[in-house]
């Protein structure tokens, strides 16, 4: 069914106010629309379990658990529910203990690691009450990219491109090849957002090279204007090890960043219309409606 032309008011307006009112009613009409292959709003589906690594920094569960807030707040009749690999309660396994029928478990990890290749398949097998599947990890995606230019912008880095500025994505690392190409891709997404800006991915752990090798390396390139984008879904031992290397601008970790809401969802949903046997490019197109 078409949507009706949004009303435009009678009363001149100046270029930049017409602009404005238009955006904010087609805004309006967008919020309604769902797209083909979601459940309707009274339709809640399987448990979404949202899979966090775990910290010892006491900021890393609070900031978790804000971005389930922000979660539900996108889909509130969809059950959401935290499990930790480790190091946080509660963790994945007592999750999974609780819960009956179906869950989804989507991983707050940015990339193809240990963790989601065998952890969380692992985790799923240890629980036969339940039905259930692993969602994509959160790298790379355009949502993501959006979360880390917003966070750097949070922190001072400038908005546009300039020959002497270059960004250090810092991530976990893992020594899975395919980790690490997840990371390198979400590196290139960022620097499309940033103008072309040079993104070089750098970890924390069982990668190289390291922040400081990284930062290195693109002075020696000419750029004297380097920031750290912290690919961490909230504060702990690597984020702030990242966080100390960089020679100036660090970005805070994603946390309840409201892009980043909306991939966790839109990770869920692929797992649904995967599970379904929905087409490819069904599966690829999904997204949550904002």
């Amino acid at each position: 069914m078409t949507a009706p032309i949004p009303h435009l008011p009678s009363a001149p307006l100046g270029t930049g106010d017409l602009a404005a009112e238009i955006t904010a009613q087609l805004s309006t009409q967008l919020c309604r629309v769902r797209l083909r292959g979601f459940p309707p709003p009274e339709t809640p589906g399987p448990t979404l379990v949202a899979v966090a690594h775990g910290s010892r920094d006491p900021r890393a569960l609070p900031t978790v658990r804000a971005l389930l807030d922000r979660v539900h707040a996108l889909r509130p009749g969809l059950a959401v529910r935290l499990g930790h690999i480790e190091l946080n309660r509660p963790l994945l396994a007592d999750t999974l203990a609780e819960l009956r029928g179906e869950a989804v478990l989507v991983p707050l990890l940015f990339g193809h690691g240990h963790h989601v290749t065998h952890d969380l398949p692992a985790a799923l097998a240890g629980a036969p009450q339940l039905t259930g599947r692993v969602a994509a990890p959160l790298g790379p995606h355009p949502l993501l990219a959006e979360a880390l230019h917003g966070r750097l912008l949070e922190a001072g880095f400038p908005g546009a491109p300039s020959p002497r500025t270059a960004v250090v994505l810092a991530a976990a690392g893992s020594r899975a090849p395919r980790s690490a190409r997840d990371t390198e891709r979400t590196a290139q997404l960022l620097s499309a957002r940033l103008g072309g800006t040079p993104v070089l991915p750098a970890y924390a752990s069982a990668a190289a090279p390291t922040v400081a090798d990284a930062v290195r390396t693109l002075t020696a390139r000419g750029h004297d204007r380097i920031a750290v984008a912290s690919c961490f879904t909230a504060p702990g031992r690597f984020a702030t090890q990242c966080a100390d290397a960089a020679p100036g601008t660090a970005a805070a970790p994603l946390g309840d960043h409201p892009a980043l809401a909306r991939l966790v969802l839109h990770r869920y949903d692929q797992a649904l219309l995967a599970r379904t046997g929905s087409d490819p490019a069904s599966v690829r197109a999904a997204t949550v409606a904002v």
